[in-house]
């Protein structure tokens, strides 16, 4: 606890909000451009969902099993790892069990698909809705890109890059339907945006939840979580979602080339 500077606290929260405004991004594609390039968005999914997994597997839960074997007992320790890893896993399945499927955010909407101006109070619903669902989603990840900087600023960057990727899909979800009911792009933008400031209060939340109570040991088991919470997206997201583009083999790119930046810049970091 009292290793942890205030300018890793700051730099942590700097990366969530970064990663959360990126919402903005997919505000900014819905209002200049008329339909979505499906190609890019495949593959860029696909790469996010690389980099997702590699360090989960390869940075979070090892180092999360070393810490924890060098605690308690090989086996506990062990136990204790994989326990947080399943539970991360299980606290986004909760999460999402929360958002009803008809309103999830993580259902593909091309923009040409969602460029209709009918039924406008109907729309407003559907955009303010899919605003609160991103925002929900958004929580947790805002904890997982907090507490990997907080130990490594290099995997905190790469989770938040990764994260921000795919926050851009999100934002044309929450921004379209808003701007089509009320015509108004500021309105728009704002919604989309303060869907993802839950990215940075998440990271708030885990600081004022945990701080009092961070040792080694808890440090790894949130490793651990996040590792977990990080697989959850990206198979019931990322991937699923690089596939509705219809671009399977361009996504499969992705998850490679993702892996294999990520590799690289662990290595040479």
């Amino acid at each position: 606890m009292e290793n942890i500077s205030s300018s890793q606290i700051l730099y942590s929260l700097l990366l969530t909000l970064i990663a959360g405004l990126a919402t903005g991004v997919g505000s900014f594609i819905a209002f200049f451009f008329k339909h979505s390039n499906r190609k890019f968005l495949s593959f860029a999914l696909g790469f996010s969902g690389g980099v997702m997994i590699y360090i989960s597997m390869t940075e979070l839960l090892p180092e999360a099993q070393h810490t924890l074997t060098g605690i308690y007992p090989a086996r506990s320790g062990l136990l204790l790892a994989l326990a947080a890893f399943f539970g991360g896993i299980l606290i986004a399945f909760l999460i999402d069990k929360l958002v009803p499927s008809h309103e999830n955010p993580h259902e593909v909407r091309r923009l040409e698909e969602m460029d209709s101006p009918q039924h406008r109070d109907k729309i407003l619903r559907s955009g303010m809705l899919f605003a609160l669902a991103v925002g929900i989603h958004n929580f947790p990840e805002g904890m997982a890109v907090f507490v990997s900087a907080i130990s490594n600023p290099g995997t905190g960057l790469s989770i938040a890059v990764a994260i921000a990727i795919h926050n851009i899909p999100e934002g044309i979800t929450v921004s379209v339907p808003i701007y089509h009911a009320t015509n108004s792009r500021k309105k728009a933008f704002l919604y989309s945006a303060l869907s993802g400031l839950a990215e940075p209060c998440g990271a708030l939340a885990a600081w004022l939840i945990f701080a009092p109570f961070l040792t080694p040991a808890l440090l790894a088991v949130l490793f651990a979580a996040v590792a977990g919470i990080m697989v959850y997206i990206t198979f019931d997201e990322l991937l699923p979602l690089a596939e509705e583009y219809g671009e399977h083999h361009l996504s499969i790119a992705g998850v490679i080339i993702g892996m294999m930046v990520m590799a690289l810049t662990l290595v040479f970091a």
